[in-house]
């Protein structure tokens, strides 16, 4: 399999649980401004929508958005149980969580990273984002991760999507629990690999 990413975006995801799943993926460096590949190819070919991650499984078009190649990772190996299996009540709480990770949080990052966005735009975010950190940290207290004590797929967009508040300098002060989380999921072996081999530990 083929993960192409850029470090640090979402992409790390799918990046952390290949990594616990001890899953070898071969890692694919996309610049997403240029929309090129290392060796000059133009990534639109690979993703006609020009964003990360995108999975080559080796039949067909290639897999994207985080949100899914999470699940289909962890599904190559259901031993490590990153994913509840398929059917129960658990899978469909995990689903809840990514769908709430990609939508509540991951694109209200989006406009804070872009120079265009109004300052008065940007503001709005980040109080949008404040509300949904607030709903996070209450889910996550007596918890170490979303799911309870085990680590699944969901942390490790959480975890993924919840650095870039560190690059933005967002004000976490108040969210105890989402500090815990962060610290948890950081020492995980899997997740140090990612973060070595994407040059950000």
């Amino acid at each position: 399999m083929k993960l192409y990413y850029k470090p640090g975006a979402c992409s790390l995801a799918p990046h952390i649980v290949a990594c616990e799943a001890g899953l070898p993926v071969d890692l694919i460096s996309v610049d997403l401004i240029q929309k090129k590949l290392d060796d000059g190819a133009d990534y639109f070919a690979v993703n006609p929508n020009g964003y990360v991650p995108a999975l080559d499984i080796g039949e067909g078009p290639v897999l994207t958005e985080a949100s899914v190649i999470v699940q289909y990772l962890a599904d190559q190996k259901p031993e490590a149980r990153l994913m509840p299996q398929a059917g129960t009540v658990e899978r469909y709480r995990a689903q809840q969580w990514l769908a709430f990770i990609a939508t509540e949080l991951h694109k209200q990052f989006s406009p804070l990273f872009k120079p265009n966005t109004p300052d008065a735009t940007k503001e709005i975010q980040k109080e949008l984002l404040a509300k949904r950190f607030g709903f996070l940290d209450e889910a996550l207290a007596g918890k170490t991760y979303l799911m309870g004590e085990s680590f699944t797929a969901p942390d490790a967009y959480a975890f993924t999507v919840l650095s870039w508040a560190d690059r933005l300098k967002l004000d976490m002060s108040a969210f105890a629990n989402i500090a815990r989380f962060k610290a948890a999921v950081s020492a995980r072996g899997g997740v140090q690999q990612a973060l070595r081999e994407e040059g950000l530990a």
